[in-house]
């Protein structure tokens, strides 16, 4: 595992095992780690809003999860050996759990859709022990949860709340949470839960997932993929640049 720097961002360059092992060894001897996956959106987001910014660059350890991601930071001339996608490592991490004993705490969603996925996970994974679980929409008893976090003894805590709220809420209260390991996971429960299904396998190979939730839910997401990935574009014909004028002068 290595860190990189991307379009202003450090970035750390893993397989999915090597980013798996590394959790476990810290989750083994108790040391805090607060986690997050970065794909296109969220690098464009992150350059008009410094709380993000620094929720996310706060972090111990950052995945590259989407494929844009991925191919940008090729097209920039950077070694990159593959995409760790949140919803993958959430379920990785899970079988983990239930194989080394430790407990898991799952917040966000809806109260339906957080109750069915703590049904299906523990269904899927023997010996997994759910210290507790909470919906999304607390943001009136904010410490309340916190408190019930702690209380809990969950060892690993998964968010599955929008951005940037997730990655603020985590910033904010990472001290206080109780938990060896955070992570936020957006809108994995809802795909655990079967209320979104997930793209095909060869659309996530092509790099199209964005275009199956696109399709799926088109008022909300034309926006955020169209404008942001215009930027994206933009931004990484610079990045190039900048790459190749560094790598001349040092010739």
């Amino acid at each position: 595992m290595r860190r990189e720097r991307f379009l202003g961002v450090p970035l750390d360059i893993a397989t999915m095992d090597e980013t798996v092992t590394w959790i476990d060894n810290r989750v083994a001897r108790g040391a805090f780690t607060q986690h997050v996956v970065v794909n296109v959106a969220k690098l464009v987001n992150m350059r008009k809003d410094k709380a993000l910014f620094d929720s996310v660059t706060g972090c111990d350890l950052i995945n590259v999860d989407g494929m844009g991601v991925v191919w940008g930071m090729r097209f920039a001339g950077m070694d990159v050996p593959e995409r760790v996608a949140g919803v993958d490592l959430f379920h990785r991490l899970l079988k983990m759990s239930g194989e080394k004993g430790y407990s898991v705490y799952l917040l966000g969603a809806r109260p339906e859709i957080v109750e069915k996925t703590v049904a299906i996970v523990e269904n899927t994974y023997p010996g997994l022990k759910i210290a507790g679980f909470h919906h999304g929409y607390f943001w009136e008893d904010e410490t309340a949860v916190v408190e019930d976090i702690r209380q809990s003894g969950a060892k690993l805590l998964f968010v599955a709340i929008t951005s940037p709220k997730k990655e603020n809420f985590i910033h904010t209260h990472r001290d206080a949470l109780g938990v060896y390991f955070v992570m936020g996971v957006g809108g994995t429960f809802d795909v655990v839960a079967g209320k979104v299904s997930r793209a095909p396998l060869w659309m996530q190979a092509a790099g199209l997932e964005w275009f199956y939730r696109l399709i799926q839910e088109p008022r909300r997401m034309w926006k955020r993929y169209m404008v942001t990935n215009t930027i994206y574009a933009m931004l990484l014909i610079r990045e190039r640049i900048k790459r190749m004028t560094a790598q001349g002068r040092d010739r």
